[in-house]
């Protein structure tokens, strides 16, 4: 239209004054205008949130510090849930000495945490460092409440301490997603398969979810890692030279050692 009015000659036309809008209606398109800008910066705030990871670890926190406080109260709850978050972060930073992406920690009620690897590590003992870490972290993390508690032969802290023993120690386990199994794709592979029999007669004798949960994905998994170390990507991946295999299984025993001692040291008796 533009180029148009620039061909063709204009004529002058009556001026004829337009209607004027009520001020009210003018005030309501106000608002609306405004009500419209402020609705798309808040869809931009929310669009942005998962980019902060606010709500899927801190969130995930406060969602799983409340369940666990209808069975625990409150101050173990929380307790309970950092020394989660400590192991999960030992993840997290070898992850990233790693040069491995992986999403931030997500807590899940009753089933724990976990850290989502987007890639897999460059070989086997990468992933054992990464596996491993984890324990590491989380050990030194629960010999914090273990000394509060032998120090002032507090029952919360020696309970608290005892936990995260456990709970580090449990996830030593040698079967597939487990800390463990990771562990043992640098040592020896094979054991998947007796951690995997070890969790089988675990949950017969304890029936419980969780060890159900533990057995679907990590029969799966296991499955298939065998299966692939046949390929030549997955000899490659699985070749570990022996001293590097002996320093795992030494990181691996001496993890066991130490936290089978301290649940012994906070064990406390439980008085009905």
């Amino acid at each position: 239209m533009e180029a148009m009015e620039n061909v063709w000659p204009q004529q002058p036309l009556p001026q004829e004054p337009l209607p004027q809008e009520p001020r009210k209606r003018r005030g309501l398109g106000g608002l609306a205008v405004a009500a419209a800008a402020v609705a798309a910066k808040f869809k931009a705030i929310l669009l942005l949130l998962p980019k902060l990871k606010l709500l899927t670890t801190s969130g995930t926190m406060l969602v799983s510090i409340a369940a666990y406080t209808l069975f625990w109260g409150l101050p173990f709850a929380a307790g309970f849930v950092v020394l989660l978050l400590v192991h999960e972060m030992g993840h997290v930073i070898q992850l990233r000495r790693e040069g491995v992406k992986a999403t931030a920690p997500v807590f899940i009620p009753f089933l724990g945490a976990a850290v989502g690897m987007k890639e897999m590590p460059r070989d086997a003992l990468a992933e054992a460092r990464v596996g491993l870490a984890g324990p590491v972290l989380g050990t030194l993390g629960a010999l914090v409440p273990a000394a509060i508690g032998l120090a002032t032969g507090s029952h919360f802290w020696l309970a608290l301490a005892f936990v995260g023993f456990f709970l580090n120690l449990f996830n030593l386990a040698p079967v597939l997603p487990l800390d463990g199994g990771r562990a043992m794709a640098a040592m020896a592979p094979w054991m998947w398969f007796a951690g995997f029999a070890a969790m089988l007669v675990a949950t017969i004798v304890w029936p419980n979810p969780i060890l159900v949960l533990i057995l679907l994905l990590g029969g799966y998994e296991t499955w298939r890692r065998w299966r692939g170390r046949k390929s030549d990507e997955g000899a490659r991946y699985f070749e570990v030279p022996p001293k590097a295999r002996l320093a795992v299984a030494a990181v691996y025993v001496g993890l066991i050692a130490v936290l089978a001692a301290g649940m012994a040291e906070t064990f406390v008796e439980r008085s009905l």
